[in-house]
């Protein structure tokens, strides 16, 4: 998942992004082919300029551009601009319009319908062109006593670029002819003819983030990483030797899964910075090997085999078991894979008790390990009665003894399984509450310990009840609405004696409403 599921995560509309990238020197609108009266959509930069509008004076106007007609314009020309949006075809005018401090300027108007990959007409392109040299030539100061057609050939001379864009267009040409609506911009022929959306074009062997298979892959990765984030504190903490045959094989199995996730990064697109897919393979091999590739790498390392062998020495054994920690840090990525789940209530209250598990756990594991290296000093060879696994020991039956004649060492003491279950239940009614004290800390380390706890309990539990409060009242909020009118409708008809009738028609006519549109205020929307 490098680069994260944020800005486009979906095919890309080319037509419109080209149009926009590289038009700057056009003055062109796009306006809505679906809505009545074709309101403008877009507006480039080089129309404000033309027009003396701003962009939010011309957006939801009319693509026609009525709001720039005067007492001049043509009405058949009006007509005939109307007629073309009707018919959604292609036609080019000659028309005079008002700029916004009321200065009438003659455009060259032309109209391109665009079409989606079903032939139909979603967008308009109007592009507008300054003629006004051309159908009135100024007289200034310096030109004063120049005949009119000593004027107009100096006009044409300064607006030789204007004059080369102004060819003769052939309507049938426009509407049969694809290449031409690139034409309509001077864009090249590369910008397609069509607005549709389009996947990026990507080599063979690159994978793009958001496809049906990296999106499967991702789940399964997700579910690996919370089976990871389970099982390494906890053998970490109870010093587990894998010889049990399928639990390793389930543990190998994940190494290589975790493995090929590393391969399949290096040839997955990612976001770029301004949004747009990144699939140049050279690119997304330098983003992965700066962002999670080592992280991933020492996380997928098979420390489970190493520690499997009994001839492994203690410390080393314990050193690869610890530096299986650094798998946790995948749940960064899963953090930002989540994130966009969390828009719903249901979800957030799921991922909210997982986590507050997942931290109960962990802290379980954290406590039994502060237990079991303070239960027996190794200096002296022997056993802390105040620590609460020798108290835990006693209270089961299974107490500690001092093996004399064999190894020499303590034995005995609750099993695995008790003393987990015990440790999460410990944690559990820390965090939850003050506990109950029939599993207490006794020693200076499991004291600091039990405070830090604490404290992380205090702000865990109240980030979680809080959620859980806004997320219910979020749920009832839109049913407080309907009773809170439906009280507000009843005294209204209280208080003006409405007849029963007509109460009993406005009432069934609200119930009615509130049942087909859920108190959305379509309006607004």
């Amino acid at each position: 998942m490098p680069g994260g599921k944020r800005g486009l995560v979906a095919p890309q509309n080319t037509f419109l992004e080209n149009i926009v990238r590289r038009s700057s020197e056009s003055s062109f609108l796009l306006g809505n082919a679906q809505i009545v009266d074709w309101p403008v959509v877009y507006s480039n930069d080089g129309f404000c300029k033309l027009s003396g509008y701003h962009r939010a004076d011309v957006m939801q106007k009319s693509s026609t551009c009525s709001f720039m007609y005067g007492e001049l314009t043509d009405k058949k020309t009006i007509e005939k601009v109307r007629q073309t949006f009707d018919n959604y075809e292609s036609n080019c005018f000659e028309i005079l319009l008002y700029k916004k401090n009321r200065t009438p300027v003659w455009f060259y108007m032309q109209i391109a319908p665009i079409r989606n990959e079903h032939e139909k007409v979603v967008l308009f392109l109007c592009t507008f062109k300054d003629i006004t040299l051309f159908k009135q030539p100024i007289e200034d100061d310096s030109t004063k006593g120049w005949t009119k057609f000593a004027r107009l050939t100096r006009a044409l001379t300064n607006s030789r670029s204007v004059l080369q864009q102004l060819t003769p267009m052939n309507k049938a040409e426009v509407v049969h002819k694809h290449s031409r609506l690139a034409e309509v911009l001077q864009l090249g022929s590369d910008i397609l003819p069509q607005y549709k959306q389009e996947a990026p074009k990507t080599p063979p062997h690159i994978i793009l983030h958001y496809c049906a298979f990296k999106t499967t892959w991702d789940w399964v990765i997700l579910i690996l990483t919370f089976y990871t984030a389970i099982m390494v504190p906890y053998n970490v903490s109870f010093k587990t030797k894998q010889n049990n045959i399928a639990w390793l094989v389930l543990d190998s199995v994940v190494d290589v899964i975790f493995l090929v996730d590393i391969v399949l990064n290096f040839h997955t697109t990612f976001v770029g910075p301004g949004g747009e897919v990144i699939s140049d393979p050279k690119l997304i091999r330098m983003n992965y090997l700066k962002t999670w590739f080592v992280i991933d790498l020492l996380s997928c390392l098979p420390y489970d085999i190493i520690n499997a062998f009994e001839n492994v020495d203690e410390g080393i054994s314990s050193l690869f078991s610890s530096l299986k920690v650094v798998r946790l840090l995948r749940l960064g990525r899963v953090a930002r894979k989540l994130d966009h789940y969390l828009e719903y209530g249901a979800a957030v209250l799921v991922l909210l008790v997982c986590v507050f598990g997942l931290v109960a756990h962990w802290l379980a594991c954290i406590w039994y390990s502060i237990g079991d290296y303070e239960v027996i000093d190794e200096v002296t060879n022997t056993i802390k009665t105040d620590s609460w696994l020798y108290q835990l020991a006693l209270s089961i039956g299974t107490p500690y003894r001092y093996n004399t004649t064999g190894s020499g060492q303590w034995e005995g003491g609750p099993s695995k399984d008790s003393l987990y279950i015990s440790s999460l239940y410990f944690t559990m009614t820390s965090l939850t509450t003050i506990g109950f004290g029939n599993i207490a800390p006794t020693t200076d380390g499991e004291k600091i310990f039990s405070v830090a706890m604490m404290m992380v309990g205090s702000l865990l539990y109240a980030t979680i009840f809080g959620n859980v409060t806004t997320i219910f009242q979020q749920m009832y909020a839109n049913t407080n609405r309907y009773h809170e009118m439906l009280n507000n409708v009843r005294d209204f008809l209280k208080l003006y004696q409405v007849p029963k009738g007509l109460s009993e028609r406005v009432m069934d006519y609200i119930v009615s409403t509130w049942s087909m549109s859920k108190g959305i205020d379509t309006e607004k929307v």
